[in-house]
C-alpha cells in the first residue's frame, strides 16, 4: 500500500544527515515505496474546515550535501491527499508550534498525525513528566528567587533549565553558595514568562544520560550520551558522544509504566531519558531523536519499527 506522506519540518537543506531521525523515517518511507512531500509549519492554512498548505513533492538519499530532491511546490490538502502527517518540526514549543497542533487537530479524524497534534500539546517535554514523579529526581518548578534558594539548600547541587527548552540549551549547574543562582533567576525570569525547571543535580550524569525510544509504548532500545569535557550536558547537539548501551531494571520499569499511556495518546515515537539507571527526566514527544546511532549499535531498524505501528494505526482506524 503506498501512503502520501506529508513531513511538517525544518528545511531539508539544513539538516544533518548522519543523525537526523526525521530524515531517517523519510528514508525508511520512501523504501516502502510511499511519497513524500515537505513543507514548513508556518506554511499551512484553514478554511471552512479544510487545511491545506504548500508542499514540496520530495525524493531523498543518504548523499551528505546532494541528500534531497524537490519538485515546484503544489497545493497539498492534509484532510483529503495525505494519509500521514508526520509533525517533526524542532522546537521551540512556542505559539506557532501549539497554533499548528490546533490546526492539524482538525484533520486529525481524516488523516492520521504522528505523533497526534494534541497529545503533543497537552505533553510538552518537562510537563507530562511530572505525572511520574515517583521516577524523577527531586524536582521544583517555579519563578520565585526564594522557592529556588530553599530548594538549593535543601539538596546542595541543583541544575536550572527552562521548562520548554530543547536540544540541552541554557542548563545551568548552581552549588550551595553559588552568588549566580539570584542572577540566574532573574535572566530567566526575564526571558521566559513561564516558570523554570530546578532539579537536584544527579552526579551519575557524567556517565551518560540514556535517550530510551518507545514505539507506540514499546521498547525499540537505548543510546547513552556522554558529556564532553567540562560539561554536564550529554545532549549530542552540544557535544555529547554516543555510547552503547543495555536498559536497567528500573528503567525498564519505567518504560512499562509509560508505555500503556503513551500508546493511548497517540505518541508513536517517544524519546525518554533517564540519568543513572533509573532517574527519569524528560519525556520527548515533539520531535524526538536518537534512533539513528541506536540502530548503528545495535543493527536494529527503529525507522521500520515507527513505520510498522503508523501503518497498524492506519488499518485499524
Amino acid at each position: 500500500m503506498s501512503l502520501t506522506v506529508a513531513v511538517q519540518m525544518d528545511p531539508l537543506e539544513t539538516i544533518k544527515i548522519a543523525g537526523d531521525s526525521s530524515f531517517a523515517l523519510m528514508l525508511s518511507a520512501q523504501a516502502r515505496g510511499h511519497r513524500l512531500f515537505h513543507y514548513a509549519a508556518e506554511d499551512l492554512s484553514y478554511a471552512d474546515g479544510r487545511v491545506w498548505t504548500k508542499a514540496r513533492p520530495v525524493t531523498v538519499k543518504r548523499v551528505a550535501g546532494d541528500h534531497f530532491t524537490a519538485g515546484d511546490p503544489v497545493t497539498l490538502d492534509l484532510g483529503s491527499e495525505a494519509d500521514v502527517v508526520l509533525m517533526r518540526q524542532d522546537p521551540p514549543f512556542d505559539l506557532g508550534y501549539i497554533t499548528a497542533t490546533h490546526l492539524l487537530e482538525r484533520i486529525s479524524d481524516r488523516t492520521l498525525v504522528v505523533n497526534d497534534p494534541a497529545s503533543v500539546r497537552n505533553a510538552p517535554e518537562k510537563i507530562l513528566v511530572l505525572d511520574y514523579a515517583r521516577f524523577m529526581p527531586p524536582t521544583l518548578i517555579t519563578r520565585s528567587l526564594d522557592e529556588a534558594r530553599r530548594f538549593l539548600d535543601e539538596h546542595g547541587e541543583i541544575v536550572v533549565k527552562p521548562l520548554h527548552g530543547n536540544g540541552g540549551k541554557a542548563i545551568f549547574k548552581i552549588g550551595r553558595g553559588d552568588a549566580n543562582l539570584s542572577s540566574l533567576i532573574e535572566v530567566f525570569n526575564t526571558a521566559y514568562r513561564e516558570p523554570h525547571m530546578l532539579q537536584a543535580f544527579i552526579p551519575d550524569v557524567v556517565s551518560g544520560d540514556k535517550r530510551i525510544i518507545l514505539v507506540d509504548g514499546v521498547v525499540a532500545g537505548g543510546i547513552n550520551r556522554i558529556p564532553g569535557d567540562g560539561e554536564i550536558r550529554s545532549n549530542l547537539a552540544v557535544g555529547g558522544r554516543a555510547a552503547a548501551t543495555t536498559l536497567t531494571e528500573t528503567e525498564l520499569e519505567i518504560c512499562a509504566a509509560l508505555g500503556p499511556e503513551l500508546k493511548r495518546r497517540g505518541l508513536v515515537f517517544v524519546g525518554i531519558d533517564v540519568i543513572g539507571g533509573k532517574w527519569l527526566t524528560e519525556i520527548n514527544v515533539t520531535s524526538p531523536t536518537g534512533f539513528v546511532g541506536m540502530d548503528a549499535f545495535n543493527g536494529t531498524d527503529t525507522g521500520a519499527m515507527i513505520w510498522d505501528a503508523i501503518e497498524a494505526r492506519l488499518a485499524a482506524r
